[in-house]
Order: structure tokens, then C-alpha cells, then sequence
């Protein structure tokens, strides 16, 4: 408890405090990210997220809830370095409050200022509309449509942080997963939560949600929709049903002494009776297995001419049976023990199968389903594959610990797997246990590696968050969706499990679904699950994007979808997009750019990300090209429009815009996301001439 205690205070020290609310009856209270008392139990800091705290966000001069003065404190490190004032009661207001007066709006400096590689927290700075659905109720579905800047995600981390202070005992024993579009956005807003004093959530992508896998492949836009539609849940349960098919041929067992023979008869008795008892695939096999045994051991007896026997030497007989090395390949091959990787893998690199398992699909979509077999070390799993290993897990069930600890039947990359899981897992404990001794101070007088085999059995090092992360089962209290609108139905299936409470919140905007597979309506996507259970909010305005820069962004939303319109932007800075010709004038423009200082990214096509992120990686000193932790703190990045998804820029240049709306068949909503990451400049460079919807852009740079 002192660890984590020191933990948040860690993450937080720098900035404890940003407002005070000074009230009608004379009384002020002084606002911060994490409560605080002196040793006589008076509050010093009030917490953003206590009742007492709402009039910071809500109150109005139309409603001042008792407040006749909000102030916004700014600070750099511990100190002050700007005061603003909302006077929100004036008869109210006293005579020495009245001379300290400051009047700059604290919410326009945050949206104005330069990125800085990580998204910060809003606490200071939350609008009335986005503190209602940070503190809307914990129960059911809570769905945020939000356009872009309207702070959906901040809005969402927020409320992460507001539920664990106020269902802390609720929360704290199941955990809050937050699932974000990738590991570039994980490491974006990564360290939200921590400034508001909340350590343990787990933040992952849905590619990473089955443990031990994180795919990093994607697969064509075709082959995606393919394996993110609700077909395909019906192709695993086949693809499992099919390890469970029986032979219409007599089996004959050769022993030592005698040979044994196995009828259809007994083998559909076998199958009835394991898929009668509603068990998972592996779990039913001890049923399939005892069965065929108990036969085997029957007619053992006859021909060992012994006739009647009784239970005890029949179980005798059925043990003895069971060691036998052709018992063991016939019971292994006519009902294996299977994992989800090797069923997956048998069915996605067999033709015979897919015909089997996908057989409602035409021959055109199971070509689309056939690939290579892995070769050794090869990260093989696309992202799309990730929810159907999920599928296929809930499917077929644990395998018995005792068959795990042989080992000799798993293929030899899930043996490396499990091994690197092991290292992984060794390694995270003694990075925890050296951060437990720097915090408590006890790192000079106490060895990490000894510290962390110590608690090694009971678990004491492995926080709620670490411990759901390695557990597939695990039901979370709450889940936050962040860009939920790219889910697939397969993914929807996926999340679901991980929170049979149905407590989530989902933020999303249907403007923007790239997703070959992705949503086109809310109620499309949660009726399904819980229908009547679920409430929409709406953000209406826009902190990020300029109006400038939102007038070209709006002219595309017709092709996107009929009635959709562009969130309001809160304000204008006077900086006009531009355009200019040919592409190959991009790394000079680049370099003008990136000279004004902030953080730039080139978005590019997927067709020319290779070419264009290594002629500005040559060509730009710092840049970078594609996605990962480089991309958030390099002066210039060169990102697809997917590696840009939820990222916002001081600076943004897209290319080639035509060939973003004829690349995928979501062309529309992706121009729309590449032209809404800046929050100061935005520059179009092309060849292929330009779409007619994009109007407004000044020609001065044409070269």
C-alpha cells in the first residue's frame, strides 16, 4: 500500500493542484488530480472526482452552484505560471476578490498549445458536456459518438479515473481494461492516467487481448471483412466439430497379445455421449475417451477369456489399456487435444478442412481463407486472427494440466512460445521488485532479484492489471472502447467475454470507420448483446482543429455517408491549408515545416508508405517512418492513415488524397481521419490531381 501510494504520488508530484473554486459563502477549496489532508484530517487538495468538486466543470453564470469565482492555475513543474478567472457571481463576488481578477480563457492556451509526443490530461480544462459522461453511471453501455477533436478519448481516460474513485471497492478486485486501435496509441495516452493518480489499468489493442499473441500483421482489407464477419464464428465451430469426426471404417488396435477393434457403432456411442455432456472440446474428450476405453477393456476380457468381470478389474484393465502406445495414438488421433493455435493454423493451411468448416462460404472466400503453413520463428497471426483464436479457445476449453506438463504433444513454436512467456513474465517480476525497493528506499540494503523470488508463489508482486493480462477468463468490472467503431463483429464477440456485467463505455465515431469489417451503426453492433441496455451522449464541439483546417476535413464527409456533419471548432488561428505539386516536392516542404517547430506527421497512402517514409527519413534529420513509440517523439513521422488513428499533430501533410479515397473501401472516412490529426497547419502535396471535394487550399507553395 505504501508503494502504490508513493507510485501515484510519483506521477502526479509535479502538478498536484490546478483550480480553486471560491463560493458564495466565502469559503474556497483548491482543486487538484489526487486528494490530500494534513495530519488533523483537513482537506488540503479536494479530488478532481468528489461531488464537491463538480462546480469546477459545471458551473455557469446562468447556474453558478454557489461559486463566485472558478480560477485556473497553470503550472511548469511546481511552479505557477498563469492565472485565469471565470466570474460566474457577481453581486456575490468580494471587494479583494474583485482586484485579483485574471481573464484568460484556460481552455483555448491547452488546445493552442504545442503537442508534445503524449497526450496530457483535460482535469483543469473539462467542458459541462464532457463532466456529464465522465460521471455518468456505472452501469450498462454508455456510448460516446464524438467527431474528431471533440476529446473522446481524454473524455474516456477521464472517466476511467472518475469510476475507479467513486466504485473503487466495485473496480478495484475485477480491473478496467481500456482497448485502444494500436500500440502507437497505447503509448500516446499512456500516460493519462497516471497524472491523475490511477496505476493499475490495463491498456491494450484488441490484437493483443488473447494472451500470448500479439499480432502485428494485417491482412488484406477483403480478407479482414472476411474474418471480422459473424460468419466466421460458425467456420471455427465446424473447424472444431470436424477434430471430432469418427470414421465410418472399423479401427483395429494391434496389442502384444490380442487386436482390438473399434465399430462405428461404438464410435458414434463415443461422439453422442462426449457432446451430450456440453462440455468444451477438450474437456469432453475425458468423456469420449472413457467410454472407448471401457469397450477396449471389455473386449480385452473376452479375449483374455476371463467373461464377467467386476468394476474394480475392469478399471484395472481400462488403466492398463490406457498405457498402451497404439491405444494412445488411436484415442489421440480420433479426439486430439487441441489449442487454438494448431486448430487455426490446420484450418486456415488445409484445403480439405475449409471445405468442411467453411462450407457456407463460396469458393472465392475460402481461397481467400488458404495460406502457407508458418515457418519457424515467423510472426504468422494478423490482427484479424486474434478474435478467432478467441473464438476457437471458448470453444475447445483447457487443456488437462497434467497432458501441459508433458509437453510432447504441442508443436514445437507453442513450446517456444510458452518458454519466451516464461522469460517475459521473469523479467517483468524483477523489474516490479526493483521498483518497489527504489520507492520504499530499500534498493541500497536489498537485493531485487532475491526480493522478487521471495514473493515468487504467492503472487505479491502481480497487480490487478498484470494479473488479467495473462488470463484469458478474466471478467473485467468495467471496459472503455476507444475508437470502437473499427471493431469487428468478430472483435465485438471478443470483448463481450471480457465483461459479462456489460458495464462499458464505448467512444467512437461512425464518420471515421476505416475498418473493412467495422461498425456502420451503434445499435447494429450492441442490440446483439444488450439490447434496451444501452445510452448514447453526444460531444459536439471540436478542441483540436481549427476552423480553417475543419472546412476542408467537412467538404469530405458527403462521401463518407448522407447527413453527416463536422463537429463545431472552438477556434480560429488565421493559418490557411495549403496544397502543392508534385509529390516530389514533399522532403523540402517537410523541412519548412518541421522548422516551425511542434511535432509534424506526413500521412501518406498504404501504397507509397515505404517509398516516402524512406525519402524523409533521408532526406529529414530526426524523421522517422511507420508506427511504434519513434513516431510520437520524432520532429517528423511518416504514418499510414491506420498508424494515425486517435494521434493528433501540430502539424500535418497529407499525400496523394486521391489515392487515400481509391486505396480502401472505406477511402472516404480515411481522408477524413488524415485531415483532422493537425491542431495548427495542414498541407495537402499531390500529383494525381486533387478531389473536387477538397476546396479552400491556398496555391502559394505550388513548386
Amino acid at each position: 500500500m505504501y508503494a502504490e501510494r508513493l507510485a501515484r504520488l510519483w506521477a502526479v508530484e509535479n502538478s498536484l493542484c490546478f483550480g480553486r473554486l471560491d463560493n458564495a459563502d466565502q469559503t474556497s477549496l483548491y482543486i487538484g488530480r489526487i486528494g490530500m489532508a494534513d495530519d488533523d484530517q483537513r482537506r488540503l487538495l479536494i479530488d478532481w472526482r468528489a461531488p464537491v468538486a463538480q462546480p469546477f466543470y459545471r458551473a455557469t453564470p446562468a447556474v453558478p452552484m454557489g461559486v463566485t469565482r472558478r480560477r485556473h492555475l497553470q503550472t511548469k513543474g511546481r511552479t505557477v505560471i498563469g492565472v485565469d478567472d471565470d466570474l460566474l457571481d457577481l453581486d456575490n463576488l468580494t471587494d479583494e476578490a474583485a482586484a485579483t481578477l485574471n481573464g484568460e480563457a484556460a481552455l483555448l492556451a491547452s488546445v493552442g498549445a504545442r503537442r508534445t509526443g503524449r497526450m496530457r490530461d483535460i482535469v483543469a480544462t473539462i467542458q459541462a458536456e464532457q463532466d456529464r459522461i465522465i460521471r455518468s453511471d456505472l452501469n450498462g453501455v454508455l456510448v460516446v459518438q464524438g467527431g474528431p477533436g471533440t476529446g473522446k478519448t481524454v473524455v474516456a481516460l477521464h472517466r476511467a479515473a472518475y469510476l475507479l474513485y467513486t466504485h473503487r471497492e466495485k473496480l478495484a478486485r475485477r480491473g478496467v481494461l481500456i482497448l485502444g486501435p494500436n500500440l502507437t496509441f497505447l503509448r500516446y495516452i499512456e500516460q493519462v492516467l497516471p497524472s491523475l493518480g490511477e496505476t493499475d489499468v490495463l491498456l491494450s489493442t484488441v490484437a493483443e487481448l488473447y494472451p500470448g499473441i500479439t499480432a502485428t500483421r494485417r491482412d488484406r482489407p477483403e480478407v479482414a471483412a472476411l474474418k471480422g464477419g459473424e460468419r466466421m464464428a460458425q467456420v471455427v465451430a465446424r473447424a472444431v466439430r470436424e477434430r471430432q469426426r469418427v470414421p465410418r471404417k472399423p479401427i483395429d488396435i494391434k496389442l502384444d497379445r490380442y487386436t482390438l477393434r473399434l465399430d462405428g457403432r461404438t464410435l458414434d456411442a463415443a461422439r453422442n455421449r462426449a457432446s451430450r455432456a456440453r462440455r468444451t472440446h477438450n474437456e469432453a474428450r475425458a468423456v469420449f475417451v472413457r467410454h472407448l476405453l471401457n469397450a477396449l477393456a471389455r473386449q480385452a476380457a473376452k479375449q483374455l477369456g476371463k467373461g464377467m468381470i467386476d468394476d474394480d478389474e475392469l478399471a484395472d484393465l481400462r488403466e492398463d489399456l490406457r498405457t498402451e502406445q497404439p491405444v494412445k495414438a488411436a484415442l489421440n488421433r480420433l479426439w486430439p487435444y487441441t489449442t487454438p493455435q494448431q486448430l487455426l493454423i490446420g484450418l486456415f493451411t488445409s484445403r480439405e478442412r475449409l471445405d468442411y468448416a467453411a462450407a457456407d462460404l463460396d469458393p472465392a472466400e475460402r481461397e481467400l481463407l488458404l495460406r502457407e503453413p508458418p515457418r519457424k520463428g515467423e510472426n504468422w497471426w494478423t490482427e484479424s486472427d486474434v478474435a478467432l483464436l478467441d473464438e476457437a479457445a471458448e470453444l475447445l476449453g483447457d487443456i488437462d494440466p497434467a497432458v501441459l506438463r508433458a509437453g510432447a504433444w504441442m508443436a514445437e513454436e507453442e513450446q517456444a512460445a510458452a518458454r519466451n512467456a516464461a522469460q517475459e513474465e521473469d523479467q517483468a517480476h524483477l523489474a516490479y521488485a526493483k521498483e518497489v525497493l527504489e520507492l520504499t528506499g530499500l534498493s541500497d540494503i536489498m537485493d531485487a532479484e532475491k526480493f522478487a523470488a521471495r514473493h515468487l508463489g504467492d503472487e505479491f508482486y502481480l497487480t490487478t492489471a498484470e494479473r488479467a493480462a495473462g488470463d484469458r477468463t478474466w471478467a473485467f468490472g468495467h471496459v472503455i472502447v476507444d475508437e470502437a467503431q473499427e471493431l469487428s463483429p468478430m472483435d465485438w464477440r471478443m470483448v463481450m467475454r471480457r465483461c459479462p456485467s456489460r458495464s462499458m463505455t464505448i467512444v467512437g465515431d461512425l464518420a471515421q470507420t476505416a475498418s473493412p469489417a467495422g461498425a456502420r451503426s451503434w445499435g447494429r453492433v450492441l442490440d446483439p448483446y444488450v439490447a434496451g441496455r444501452w445510452r448514447a451522449e453526444s460531444l459536439t464541439m471540436n478542441y483540436r482543429t481549427p476552423t480553417e483546417l475543419m472546412a476542408v476535413a467537412a467538404a469530405v464527409l458527403p462521401l463518407v455517408g448522407p447527413g453527416l456533419t463536422a463537429p463545431d471548432s472552438v477556434r480560429e488561428t488565421g493559418v490557411r491549408p495549403w496544397a502543392a505539386s508534385p509529390v516530389e516536392a514533399l522532403v523540402p516542404l517537410v523541412k519548412t515545416e518541421a522548422a516551425e517547430g511542434g511535432r509534424l506527421a506526413v500521412i501518406v497512402p498504404e501504397s507509397l508508405a515505404g517509398e516516402l517514409g524512406e525519402a524523409v527519413t533521408s532526406g529529414v534529420p530526426g524523421a522517422v517512418a511507420g508506427p511504434g513509440p519513434a513516431a510520437l517523439d520524432a520532429p517528423a513521422a511518416v504514418l499510414t492513415v491506420a498508424d494515425a488513428k486517435g494521434l493528433e499533430f501540430d502539424t500535418v501533410i497529407v499525400v496523394e488524397p486521391a489515392l487515400i479515397l481509391r486505396e480502401s473501401p472505406r477511402g472516404p472516412s480515411d481522408l477524413y481521419v488524415a485531415l483532422t490529426r493537425a491542431t495548427q497547419r495542414l498541407g495537402v502535396v499531390h500529383t494525381t490531381p486533387l478531389p473536387g471535394e477538397l476546396p479552400g487550399l491556398e496555391w502559394e507553395r505550388i513548386t
